[in-house]
């Protein structure tokens, strides 16, 4: 196995073909860190994005286009989370959450799913500009956490049958999350079109029952690789085998060049409106939490 599977801040692609099984395993630490530490939210909050996070990656990497963008949306209905958005893009992880501080400090140290996301849907979006593809599925958000929903994802709107768990916890060292994800693939091996899922799935059950005993402190052992978690669960398997790993890092695409070459289509008049006092004109980005003041005669 190369160097990199063995650190942090990685996804790991396998592949069980005597199951017809594909799977990812991530775990996030520093980048973690560093996505978190410009927002200031509270512990719950950055529990969530943490788990939403791994979770994004997890399925960024399935992508095979790579210019590809997967994202990650969670949007609710009277909920303490008013919004959740991650993506993932070339290895690239960022997220934000808006939610009501007031109602999180009333719900307590341990609100579950549905208190804090109220009548929501999970959304999740594979864009392929190579192929000119988009794909969205929506299914409610139930379940016990994340984990759940996206189980609930794969089995409403592919019909796929899949095993995911997450974990994220915040000690001496830093936020360290990780996660499993596992899936039965549709007819053949990787690469069958998914559109023609079989009804029944003879290998599926012996992989669902060794991949979903994986414990939470085995997901975020960080003297744990991940290839070596992965052969401590599917060890009694014929073969294994593992793909290239992804390198995951913090990613926000906003820039001042960027912003200033938006905010500079609008006519002279609009960017003056836009303006303060002091002539700036300021874009916060909600991603990195970052506030980016472009002169409005410059722009």
């Amino acid at each position: 196995m190369t160097e990199i599977s063995m650190k942090q801040d990685v996804a790991l692609g396998v592949t069980v073909p005597s199951r017809h099984a594909r799977g990812r395993a991530a775990r996030i630490g520093p980048t973690l860190d560093t996505i978190l530490a410009n927002h200031g939210y509270p512990p719950v909050i950055e529990q969530l994005l943490a788990e939403a996070l791994v979770l994004t990656a997890l399925l960024g990497s399935l992508l095979k286009d790579p210019g590809g963008q997967l994202t990650v949306q969670a949007q609710t209905e009277a909920g303490i989370v008013e919004l959740l958005v991650c993506d993932y893009k070339g290895g690239e992880l960022r997220g934000y959450v808006r939610h009501d501080p007031e109602r999180l400090a009333e719900a307590g140290p341990h609100p579950t799913l549905f208190s804090l996301f109220g009548r929501g849907y999970l959304a999740i979006t594979f864009d392929q500009p190579a192929t000119n593809e988009r794909y969205q599925g929506i299914v409610p958000l139930e379940g016990e956490g994340l984990a759940e929903a996206a189980q609930s994802y794969f089995a409403q709107s592919e019909q796929i049958p899949s095993i995911v768990r997450l974990a994220a916890k915040k000690d001496d060292s830093g936020w360290v999350a990780g996660g499993l994800m596992f899936q039965h693939l549709p007819e053949g091996e990787e690469g069958r079109d998914r559109l023609h899922t079989r009804l029944d799935h003879p290998e599926w059950p012996h992989v669902a029952v060794l991949v979903g005993s994986v414990k939470p402190e085995e997901l975020l052992d960080r003297d744990l690789p991940l290839d070596d978690l992965v052969w401590r669960l599917l060890h009694e398997e014929e073969e294994v085998r593992t793909l290239a790993p992804v390198v995951l890092s913090k990613g926000c695409r906003c820039s001042p060049d960027y912003i200033a070459s938006v905010i500079s289509r609008f006519p002279p008049e609009e960017r003056a409106e836009m303006a303060g006092e002091d002539g700036m004109i300021r874009v916060d980005c909600a991603f990195c939490a970052t506030s980016f003041p472009i002169a409005a005669e410059a722009a």
